[in-house]
């Protein structure tokens, strides 16, 4: 039997008490091993709410002081990176030169630069994995989308929209911080720029979009883009941070269209389904609510890891491969900096035509 391989957390994040470790304990891959934060009372009371939720093996898990002090013990295989949008490149270079196999959190950077500087940096440790933490495309419905997509069933697709909401307005939110990578569309327009791009299995031509921004913490409350790909294709992606929670996924096409209910993210309880309506026929998919797609993540995330294990223990040479890989990641940012650009100049900005430009965040 494979050893399981301990997972450390950066930072003491919610996505991580509620999601990520949960999602641990269900693997046969992976364990928890502990949390680092910047104060160790912290840490340890982040370890004390887990036990209180009803993960009692988390009593078991190590309470770390400083965040370097996780990346660098030797007992760590795997750092999930939870910190602020700033800190994901950073921490995720530290884990790499450390020897540690890295899942970090969506936007994995600030710009297409800064996961240019995380690829450059993961060449040169080609023993060990990173990956941004995209938990959505391990579901199964995805799968069943692409298969639907790819026969054709509703024709050719013509246009998708993705829509991502919620209603924030802490002014103690990392979120609403510029300087950390804050904003409706680096917390939430990630994902669906992501989803238009799997779907279409291209990059866009061209971006436009607009937005509206906070008057106080200089953040964008909310964004609007149109995603131009080939043959006329067009993606719209809308996210707010200042609306009712809601999220949902259309593609449209030239004989059918697929409806996604719970295209990114679902509450306990939540069943995922599926509407497939085209000339020929109409039916739907359910997905049972108790799919959890940050375990599917892991999983085969550790699986990745196993293989790159078994091949560096060999005379073959050793390949740098994820289930997602970086160059997916630099792409998806390269999109989000040309919606950047694009308010900014208050027009269409061609992906070609940037060069790796980050200007919202010099």
């Amino acid at each position: 039997m494979k050893k399981r391989l301990n997972v450390g957390v950066l930072g003491a994040a919610n996505i991580a008490k509620q999601h990520m470790i949960p999602a641990i304990y269900k693997t046969d891959s992976c364990q928890f091993w502990g949390v680092a934060s910047r104060q160790l009372s912290k840490a340890q009371t982040y370890l004390d709410c887990l036990v209180g939720e009803g993960l009692s093996q988390a009593a078991q898990a190590q309470a770390i002081e400083g965040y370097d002090a996780l990346v660098q013990h030797p007992d760590v295989d795997i750092i999930y990176n939870a910190l602020p949008n700033d800190l994901h490149v950073p921490y995720a270079i530290k884990a790499l030169e450390a020897g540690k196999h890295v899942l970090c959190e969506k936007p994995i950077g600030l710009n297409q630069q800064d996961v240019k500087r995380l690829q450059k940096a993961a060449q040169q440790y080609p023993n060990s994995l990173a990956m941004e933490a995209f938990m959505y495309r391990f579901h199964p419905q995805w799968q069943r989308i692409q298969s639907w997509v790819e026969s054709n069933l509703i024709g050719d697709v013509r246009s998708i929209s993705t829509q991502f909401c919620y209603y924030r307005d802490d002014p103690n939110d990392i979120r609403n911080t510029p300087e950390a990578g804050g904003g409706a569309l680096m917390d939430i327009g990630c994902y669906g720029i992501s989803a238009a791009r799997m779907i279409l299995n291209q990059e866009p031509l061209q971006v436009v979009a607009t937005a509206s921004m906070h008057k106080d913490y200089g953040v964008d409350n909310g964004m609007h883009l149109i995603l131009e790909f080939e043959n006329d294709v067009c993606a719209t992606v809308t996210v707010s941070t200042k609306t009712h929670l809601s999220q949902s996924v259309v593609i449209e096409g030239s004989h059918g269209r697929i409806t996604v209910t719970h295209p990114f993210y679902a509450d306990k309880g939540d069943e995922r389904t599926l509407y497939l309506e085209s000339d020929s026929s109409h039916q739907s998919c359910v997905f049972d609510a108790e799919i959890d797609q940050y375990q599917l993540m892991l999983e085969s995330f550790a699986q990745a890891v196993f293989d790159q294990q078994s091949l560096a223990n060999t005379n073959r040479p050793t390949i740098h491969s994820s289930p997602l890989p970086l160059q997916d990641s630099i792409a998806n940012m390269s999109v989000i900096d040309a919606a950047f650009e694009s308010v900014n100049v208050k027009g269409w900005v061609g992906l070609d035509e940037r060069n790796g430009s980050d200007l919202h965040c010099q």
